[in-house]
């Protein structure tokens, strides 16, 4: 048996981290997540609408 080398080493650590947390993460938080993101831009882009709306326009 050849032993491992630190690259080796390196990418198991790497690939069992990965998956614990692929493991860890269901459909159900990656749905929350792009919902909440899309109200928050929505609410965003709103916002900036009303705050042109209501700031005088400079130069005319």
């Amino acid at each position: 048996m050849k032993p491992m080398k630190v690259n080796d080493i390196r990418i198991s650590a790497i690939g069992g981290t990965i998956c614990s947390i692929w493991a860890s993460i269901s459909l159900g938080d990656v749905l929350q997540t792009a919902l909440t993101a899309a109200l928050g831009t929505l609410v965003s882009f709103a916002t900036s609408r009303l705050l042109s709306r209501w700031k005088p326009k400079r130069g005319k």
